[in-house]
């Protein structure tokens, strides 16, 4: 009980020669519930371990992989569709995580499974985007009054739409932080430098460094870590495949500072390093220490992080990681609402059913 097969297996994936039938039921049960199936596969595939796995598991991976790769072709069919709703409102359209990075094609795309498909726009287009896409078959969600003035007065995002015959999910954000949050990112900055991509539509994705400081603030700022290993992974991912250029480092800890973000990336980067062994210039983490809190809140950090930060399964979640989870569910509501919305907010959940609330 405790033991993380999956981050063993994704940093270390010749420890799986070690592992016996039950431990393989138990490790694709961490990676199933992690959202790591499919990546779990490309890992064992990149390193020519497929054939060390045993049938029924590899047969597991395989499927799992599978649908990885439908999904992908299915993003890039909805965003053509959500491109035809779009194109006459005159606006660029900026891909967010897993769509970006599936239609930019990058790493972090191999094995990576999408909830829904995020879109950065405008502020100020926010209404009118929302209005040509009701037009055209998707509908809200969070229908009640509460939800949609919290998502609407409070949020980075309006209520997601789900489209009424597929069933797909789109997030339609103007930010990449609620307006109530207590820290904020400098949202000019970000779009300026989004970089346009070769499909059809107007569709960007954000420039790399700030690809991971949105990847680092959506990480280190929610209140949710269900899918927190899984978006260290697409950090993990991000780190490697951009930072074989030297410059990409100093470059990020500049941006992390003037956009807002540096608190997050310190501990993207303390947390990554950590727990999936990606390998950052010593020189860097010296450098990101200055963004860092004082240690003893580093130290309370790292006690809730390195244990909050794993599949959420049975096998992982021990009392001390439950407790973990539930102290950076109530961080992350803080950094998000000040207290004179936080706390009536925190009882309305509590108290009052889903279907009313």
């Amino acid at each position: 009980m405790g033991t993380n097969l999956v981050v063993e297996t994704l940093y270390s994936p010749a420890h799986i020669h070690a592992l016996s039938l039950p431990a393989w039921d138990v490790l694709l049960r961490q990676a199933r519930r992690a959202d790591l199936s499919a990546r779990v596969y490309w890992v064992l595939r990149e390193h020519d371990l497929l054939g060390s796995v045993p049938e029924k598991p590899r047969v597991y991976l395989e499927l799992a992989w599978q649908y990885a790769e439908r999904q992908r072709s299915a993003v890039q069919w909805e965003l053509n569709t959500l491109w035809r709703s779009l194109q006459n409102l005159g606006i660029r359209i900026i891909l967010l995580k897993g769509a970006a990075y599936l239609t930019a094609n990058l790493p972090s795309a191999h094995g990576r499974i999408l909830s829904d498909i995020d879109l950065l726009v405008p502020r100020d287009a926010i209404d009118m985007v929302e209005r040509a896409l009701i037009q055209d078959g998707w509908i809200a969600t969070h229908q009640n009054a509460y939800d949609q003035r919290y998502y609407r007065q409070w949020m980075h995002e309006i209520p997601p739409l789900e489209h009424a015959k597929r069933g797909t999910v789109v997030d339609i954000h103007h930010a990449i932080l609620p307006v109530s949050a207590r820290i904020q990112a400098d949202m000019n900055k970000l779009r300026m430098a989004a970089i346009p991509l070769n499909i059809p539509g107007d569709f960007a994705v954000l420039a790399p460094i700030d690809m991971v400081l949105h990847s680092a603030a959506h990480l280190f700022y929610d209140s949710e870590l269900g899918h927190g290993l899984r978006d260290l992974v697409d950090i993990d991912a991000l780190l490697r495949y951009y930072g074989t250029e030297a410059a990409f480092w100093e470059d990020l800890l500049h941006r992390g500072s003037t956009v807002g973000l540096s608190r997050a990336l310190y501990y993207a980067l303390r947390y990554s390093q950590h727990i999936l062994n990606t390998p950052i210039p010593a020189t860097i983490m010296a450098q990101a220490e200055i963004f860092g809190p004082p240690a003893w809140i580093r130290s309370i950090m790292d006690q809730l992080y390195l244990r909050a930060l794993i599949p959420h399964h049975p096998s992982c979640m021990t009392l001390p990681a439950r407790i973990a989870n539930f102290l950076l569910f109530i961080r992350g509501h803080w950094l998000r609402m000040p207290l004179r919305l936080l706390i009536p907010h925190l009882l309305r959940k509590a108290f009052v059913p889903h279907r009313q609330a």
